[in-house]
């Protein structure tokens, strides 16, 4: 949602005058359990907290913010040397900008907006909820049921899998012990609800959206395939069904287990438009690696138009393209113990786009170490394994994305210092292969390495 700084002015001009009585206490000091700390509180949490024994004071805001300042020298390579050139500086600077709300007893809401990202270098907002841990209801059963129970709604950053808790957003980098995100970056906002059970260690959620990125009310246009006039005859829009259980317990001081399954279905995403696995408003990490600035045909080098930041903004990630169809599952481990932490994925995913006349798969393993330590775990050091396996096209497709079975690697190298809770300075080697890719496909012996260091504010 693009929103011009005029507009953001106004709209800040009008909610400071509705709301100032409330702002006088605005920012204190109260406890808010039932959310996660933006700062490095905010660490390993996953799902938010769950505690009904708080009490509503009255009309509570919160601003918080992440920023995150990069400085790069990456290189790359490939088999048509035709490759952007890079050379050492600095990133784009990305800004995230959280409002919190406590409306009352049990119930919040939130808003975030990027104020400033590779991909938008304008404010876009990301997208709010409202979170309910108590309804305002009265009677026994009610509060029988909000004792284990969680529901939160709004257009927001959907819960599948354990990853996108770990990830970097925007300016939000601080949860993540490394520099990008995985090489398959599962992320999406979309319109819905999920409602969490908890029972002691155990819990569960199912969540419903609409399965896009924005809402729309476009009917659904016939998907013809441009070669062989082929007509896609799934012509609805059906909505995303998805959810997790997991077991998540800490043993004893020094001991913490966690392990979450989760799947995403949609069987008919209206006009292509399922973004799982393309919901990234902000980019990659990695600017401009294995982005090509030209095509060669025929000994015949002609430089593509339009190669920019904003335009190539996943530099180093892969999308499978299962837009139109999708049915996805990640299976998530996490260990820590004293400093350690081991944390694990396992995914599979199967679809396709409406060009297509089959379905596809790719699966993506991941696993990280990392050791915190000090006084208060204010330094860490990690290290990070990250494959992607893809089918090859298994029908006729205009917007052709593998031809061949293919394999991504990924091996990264970090450390981090944390010299408030606040501030975060951290750094990554990474080196990244691609293999089996087409020697036509600009990935035909693509690889690249080098180091990113990133400074971080987080509050």
């Amino acid at each position: 949602m693009k929103i011009s700084l005029l507009t953001i002015a106004k709209n800040t001009a009008y909610a400071l005058l509705i709301m100032s009585p409330a702002l006088v206490n605005a920012q204190s000091s109260r406890d808010w359990t039932n959310m996660r700390g933006y700062d490095q509180s905010g660490i390993n949490v996953f799902e938010t907290p769950k505690d009904t024994a708080t009490t509503f004071d009255g009309l509570d805001v919160r601003f918080g913010a992440g920023f995150t300042q990069s400085f790069q020298n990456l290189k790359h390579e490939n088999s048509l040397n035709n490759l952007y050139k890079m050379s050492p500086g600095f990133n784009t600077a990305n800004a995230n900008l959280f409002m919190d709300v406590q409306l009352a007893d049990g119930i919040r809401l939130n808003l975030t907006s990027y104020l400033s990202s590779r991909h938008h270098n304008e404010t876009w907002v990301k997208g709010g909820f409202i979170q309910f841990d108590k309804l305002p209801f009265k009677g026994q059963i009610w509060e029988d049921i909000m004792k284990f129970t969680t529901i939160k709604i709004g257009h927001t950053e959907i819960n599948y899998g354990d990853q996108h808790f770990r990830r970097s957003d925007g300016g939000q980098t601080l949860y993540n012990p490394f520099v990008e995100n995985y090489i398959m970056d599962a992320f999406s906002t979309e319109i819905g609800g999920e409602v969490y059970v908890r029972q002691g260690a155990a819990f569960a959620m199912l969540g419903v959206t609409n399965g896009l990125i924005k809402g729309n009310i476009d009917s659904v246009t016939i998907g013809k395939d441009p070669v062989t006039g082929a007509i896609d005859d799934n012509l609805r829009k059906s909505p995303s069904i998805f959810g997790k259980i997991g077991f998540d317990k800490q043993v004893d001081e020094n001991l913490r287990i966690r392990v979450a399954g989760s799947f995403y279905h949609n069987s008919s995403a209206g006009n292509n438009g399922n973004t799982l696995y393309g919901g990234d408003r902000t980019g990659s990490n990695y600017f401009m690696v294995m982005e090509q600035a030209s095509t060669t045909v025929n000994g015949v080098i002609t430089p593509l138009a339009g190669v920019t930041y904003s335009a190539n903004a996943f530099s180093g990630r892969y999308n499978p393209g299962f837009t139109k169809k999708i049915d996805a599952f990640q299976l998530n481990g996490f260990v820590k113990t004293y400093g350690l932490e081991v944390f694990g994925t396992f995914e599979v995913a199967k679809g396709r786009s409406k060009t297509e006349a089959d379905s596809r798969n790719a699966q993506q393993i991941a696993i990280e170490g990392v050791y915190r330590f000090g006084s208060s775990e204010n330094l860490f050091v990690g290290a990070r394994y990250n494959t992607v396996k893809s089918d090859a096209l298994s029908g006729i497709a205009a917007n052709s994305i593998v031809t061949n079975d293919t394999k991504i690697d990924r091996t990264s190298f970090s450390a981090g210092w944390f010299l408030t809770k606040n501030i975060l300075l951290k750094g990554e080697y990474t080196t990244q292969k691609y293999k089996d890719f087409a020697a036509t496909d600009y990935r035909n012996g693509g690889k690249f390495d080098g180091y990113v260091i990133q400074a971080v504010v987080g509050f």
